[in-house]
């Protein structure tokens, strides 16, 4: 079987993943006042944050997915790896990040508007549409609610808790799907030579 695109999604939805992940133990860290694993995230989150922008900014520009895939996929995680790498780098810098909350809510409504055109137009089905459906509005939920940032995280730990939560369950389902995908594609390649 001969594979007429190449589809990087598995890796970015690994990248995906790391980025949840990332954020959630952000929330985590912050919740318990533990600066010193908030640090330690810095640089992980700017590698990453960099990926996910570089493969975003790639797919939303050369559209190697058929269909709107490459809207669907590669446009949230282009934003959210511009804002991921920002943020590494500001809160290295010592500056307040709570507002890059505000943009991450915008990007928010722009994944809530995606999740509810899967299902308009039919863009996954079956068990797919349950995972992309989990991923996307978890992951939308999560960026709408992330103005918590500006809430003290001494005074509101319960809800620096809930997102962090609500992350983690949106890590979990990009890593499902990515490692599932993965295992699929390498039999789908299998005799692909560009």
């Amino acid at each position: 079987m001969g594979a007429e695109f190449i589809d990087s999604l598995a890796v970015m939805l690994l990248a995906l993943g790391m980025t949840t992940a990332i954020g959630s133990m952000y929330f985590l860290f912050s919740a318990l006042g533990n600066e010193k694993r908030i640090q330690s995230l810095l640089f992980p989150a700017a590698g990453i944050g960099v990926f996910d922008f570089l493969s975003g900014f790639i797919m939303s520009f050369t559209w190697p997915l058929p269909s709107s895939y490459n809207m669907l996929f590669g446009d949230p995680l282009l934003m959210a790896g511009l804002l991921l790498t920002i943020s590494a780098i500001a809160y290295y810098k010592h500056y307040d990040i709570s507002s890059m909350s505000i943009l991450l809510f915008f990007l928010g409504i722009y994944v809530i508007i995606e999740s509810v055109g899967i299902v308009n137009y039919h863009l996954e089905t079956g068990d797919n549409l349950l995972a992309a459906m989990g991923l996307y509005v978890a992951d939308g939920i999560a960026a709408l609610l992330s103005p918590v940032m500006f809430v003290d995280p001494k005074k509101g730990k319960a809800v620096y808790i809930v997102e962090a939560a609500i992350l983690a369950i949106g890590t979990f389902i990009a890593l499902f799907i990515g490692y599932t995908a993965i295992y699929g594609h390498l039999l789908d390649f299998i005799k692909y030579f560009p």
